[in-house]
This record gives C-alpha cells, sequence and structure tokens, in this order.
C-alpha cells in the first residue's frame, strides 16, 4: 500500500492510499475537492472509498463533489456524528476491508477533540485524524477531556512501531509548546533540529512514528513526574493523576501558547 500526502488549505493533509496493482485509491478526510481531482488525475487513479475521520469542515468539505464525480464509491464515516455524504457509519470494532487497494483497517473510537471521532488502524498505520498531532493533539471541542484523555492512552498503548498520519502540519508549533513542558529534554532538542531541517527542505513531518510521539510529545507523558511538576507549576495545584495534568497542560497550551 502506497500513502501520498495531498497538501489542502494552509496546513491540511488529505491522505491518498493506492496499489501498484490497479488504479485505485481511497482518501482520508478530504476537506478539499480540487486538490484530491488533481492528484488523482496526475497519476491516473480512480477513487474507490473514502475513510472520514470527524465533523469538521476541513475534513469532509470535499466529501459530496467527490460522490458526485465517483458515485458508486462508499463513504465510511464515525457512527456517533452526523456527517452528510457518509454511506457506512462504523465505531470501535469495526473491521474495514478496502478491495481496491488489498487493505483491512480496525475502527478505533478517540473521542474528545469531537464527541465522535474515529480513528483506522491497519498495515502498520493509524489515521488518528485530528486526535493525536506529531508531538501534540487537538484541541477539545464537542468533548471532553477526559474523552481525549482516553484516546491518547488508546493510541499510546498500540505497537511502538505504528505510523501516524495526523491531518495537519502542526509539527513545528507543537515541538515549540512541548519545549515549554520539558525544556531540557534531549530528545525534542533533536527532534526539532530534524523536522526545523525537514520543513526548511519543503518536506513533510508526518508520519511520524508512536515510539518518537512516546518520546517527546507531553500529552502523551503525562504519566512522568517531569511533565507532572510542569503542568503543577502552571496549574498553581498538585494534580492527582493522568487526566488532571493532561488537562492542565492542554489549557496551557490553548491559552498562553496557541
Amino acid at each position: 500500500m502506497k500513502i501520498d500526502p495531498i497538501s489542502a488549505f494552509d496546513d491540511n493533509y488529505i491522505w491518498c492510499l493506492s496499489s501498484s496493482a490497479n488504479d485505485l485509491a481511497v482518501v482520508v478526510d478530504p476537506g478539499d475537492v480540487a486538490p484530491v481531482i488533481r492528484h488523482l488525475q496526475k497519476h491516473g487513479l480512480r477513487l474507490s472509498a473514502i475513510l472520514i475521520t470527524h465533523k469538521h469542515w476541513d475534513h469532509i468539505g470535499g466529501i459530496q463533489r467527490l460522490t458526485e464525480v465517483y458515485p458508486e464509491i462508499s463513504v465510511y464515516g464515525p457512527r456517533n456524528e452526523i456527517i452528510e455524504g457518509v454511506t457506512v457509519k462504523v465505531g470501535e470494532g469495526e473491521g474495514i476491508e478496502l478491495q481496491g487497494i488489498d487493505a483491512v483497517f480496525d475502527v478505533l473510537d478517540v473521542p474528545g477533540h469531537t464527541q465522535g471521532h474515529v480513528a483506522y488502524l491497519g498495515e502498520g498505520v493509524l489515521f488518528c485524524g485530528d486526535t493525536l498531532f506529531a508531538a501534540g493533539c487537538g484541541r477539545v471541542f464537542s468533548g471532553t477531556h477526559a474523552q481525549l484523555y482516553a484516546s491518547l492512552h488508546k493510541i499510546a498503548s498500540l505497537a511502538p512501531d505504528t505510523r501516524l498520519y495526523c491531518a495537519h502540519e502542526y509539527t513545528l508549533d507543537n515541538l515549540g509548546f512541548a519545549q515549554w513542558v520539558e525544556p531540557e529534554s534531549m530528545a525534542l532538542k533533536q527532534r526539532v533540529q530534524r523536522d526545523t531541517a525537514s520543513r526548511e527542505a519543503g518536506l513533510a513531518t508526518v508520519p511520524s512514528i508512536l515510539k518518537e510521539e512516546l518520546a517527546t510529545n507531553p500529552f502523551l507523558r503525562c504519566h512522568l513526574q517531569q511533565v507532572k511538576q510542569a503542568a503543577e507549576r502552571y496549574a498553581e495545584k498538585q494534580l492527582s493523576n493522568g487526566e488532571a495534568v493532561f488537562t492542565a497542560i492542554r489549557n496551557w497550551k490553548d491559552r498562553e501558547y496557541d
């Protein structure tokens, strides 16, 4: 399975999945139709399915037009969100067989950013939408901090070599905040240098690898003493558990960094 980024808007990635065995393709979170059509035409591909992680406009805006151009396709999306154009509603524990590209994905419920957000896991990769970003995580909108913390804990338990395909190029910004939380981290310093060089060369920093996120992403490190201490300094009180630490650093980033 080949996975290519399609850039959209200022910093979105629409992921295109294809196979050398045929001319079929699947796209993940097509917020905009024009770049998808251009990519498909350039590479001689035909769309066979769409995967949707959540309801926000920059992830679903291309559904209507794409289904007009490719009327036979299936559009998979979260069962617990109302999204016009979704034809197959999915949730935790269900599997999706994408026959055109010979791939199978399991659906994970990962709410928090939105109340019904899902992710797609298979073939050694996770399409995680806006739940987890490289070096960060999504804001809490229609979900809750408790939900998002639990969702990130679920992702953290996956195989360490899982490649994480998030939907935005936020990495350098996220790394800046991560250094607020852990300013002495050598792993962070090395990642900043590498990812800065990638962006200066016009390259994407996504996908990232879960084991690196576990070493550098503060939102996956809420159980560690140094992250807890940083969160307590910000909150100006003791924090009793990982969820409280997560909520504090998410609020810290929302209010003082972003």
